[in-house]
């Protein structure tokens, strides 16, 4: 099994992470006509995609509320140990 942690980054940096597009087509599939009511519901409608080659997605909520409009330097960036879990 090979473990893969997906983040949200924001908008137009999505290309730096590969596995999200291959992913999010069978997330999509999964929740069609399903109503978006709350978070619990979020959670469980990703938690439950699977596809014919063993995909499985784990999810954890992030609750916490993050300042909108932070600008992030190129030096911070470069900074970050990003690991693939």
């Amino acid at each position: 099994m090979v473990c893969r942690s997906v983040c949200h980054y924001p908008p137009g940096t999505s290309k730096w992470n590969k596995i999200e597009h291959r992913m999010f087509s069978f997330i999509s599939m999964n929740w069609k006509g399903d109503p978006l009511v709350d978070f619990e519901t979020v959670v469980n409608l990703i938690e439950g995609t699977t596809n014919r080659r063993g995909l499985r997605v784990k999810v954890c909520l992030d609750p916490k509320e993050y300042e909108i409009g932070v600008k992030i330097s190129d030096k911070t960036m470069k900074g970050l140990q990003i690991l693939a879990i």
